[in-house]
């Protein structure tokens, strides 16, 4: 008889930890944590990345990509009734969710997106239907930008690659303030606070609401939170200006896939211009928006936000 040889799990208590933290959070938020060490020589060296990956690991998958300040969370009910019949693969960025939060990490767009190809290359995924929210599409049209060919279709959420050229909202100026947005953010939790607060129509269930701030829970655990403030490039003198502009101008490598836009249409800060100017550069794009449902469409509605991409990978 030949024996089996069986690896251990590198991150195993890791994921024990991970595993108890969750059980706050009883079954709203059921599925296997997993974690990726970022490897030496990258800016993210040694950090492990948290993602959830569920569902067959055959055929095409699902990839969601979260945005500020939330996590994988976000996508909970999505990746439980998908998972029966796709791959359903979500990330936390580092400094979000379960992941870790160096630092020392520069948090900067262009380091997102690389920490993403590294997982998603990692993973093997291929023929990727890809579902960003938020700051998420950024980051996973980054990704895509790099790696179009294994992009099957696109699901593209109360987001933007591209800046419009008007003021920010009042509630993401004052979060920038030099001292001030510093310790509102960090040392108040207000950035995710009011987000679970004005980014829906209706309020929150408790449980909902306790499971998008269970990861920020301290000054330490908020470090992203506020860096992805910061990080809203509003000029060419941005750090993160031409990593944006790049993948606006990529777009057009995405007029030959599907693409379906889900939008809430009482987002204060993705306002309905956004969706206007993704109808003008995707204009073969499918358009699903509810008057009714804020910036977390998923919470205001999420039964049809399910259903939606249902439909997306039916076809």
């Amino acid at each position: 008889m030949t024996a089996t040889l069986v690896r251990p799990d590198p991150h195993a208590e890791r994921t024990r930890a991970a595993r108890a933290r969750l059980a706050e959070l009883g079954s709203e938020y059921p599925f296997t944590p997993r974690f990726f060490a970022h490897p030496k020589g990258s800016p993210a060296a040694g950090a492990l990345q948290h993602y959830v990956d569920e569902g067959p690991r055959t055929g095409e998958a699902v990839l969601f990509v979260h945005g500020n300040p939330t996590w994988s969370f976000a996508f909970r009910r999505a990746l439980a009734e998908l998972r029966g019949a796709r791959r359903c693969v979500a990330v936390d960025h580092l400094g979000c969710g379960l992941s870790d939060k160096p630092r020392r990490f520069p948090y900067r767009l262009e380091q997102h997106v690389a920490n993403l190809e590294r997982l998603v290359l990692a993973l093997e995924l291929e023929r990727v239907t890809l579902v960003v929210h938020d700051w998420g599409g950024p980051i996973g049209l980054g990704f895509a930008r790099r790696h179009p060919a294994r992009i099957a279709r696109l699901v593209l959420c109360n987001t933007a690659v591209f800046p419009l050229g008007h003021a920010l909202p009042l509630q993401l100026i004052a979060c920038r303030v030099p001292v001030l947005g510093h310790l509102a953010v960090r040392g108040l939790n207000a950035f995710a606070r009011g987000a679970a607060r004005i980014g829906v129509a209706r309020p929150l269930a408790p449980a909902a609401r306790r499971g998008y701030l269970l990861p920020y829970d301290s000054w330490r655990n908020r470090v992203a939170t506020h860096a992805f403030v910061r990080d809203i490039p509003l000029t060419a003198a941005h750090p993160s200006w031409n990593e944006l502009a790049a993948t606006a101008r990529a777009l057009d490598l995405f007029r030959d896939r599907p693409a379906h836009l889900l939008w809430g249409m009482r987002d204060p800060i993705f306002t309905p211009r956004f969706l206007e100017e993704w109808r003008r550069r995707l204009p073969e794009a499918r358009v699903t928006s509810w008057a009714d449902a804020g910036h977390y469409l998923f919470e205001d509605r999420p039964a049809d936000f399910v259903a939606e991409l249902a439909g997306v990978l039916a076809g």
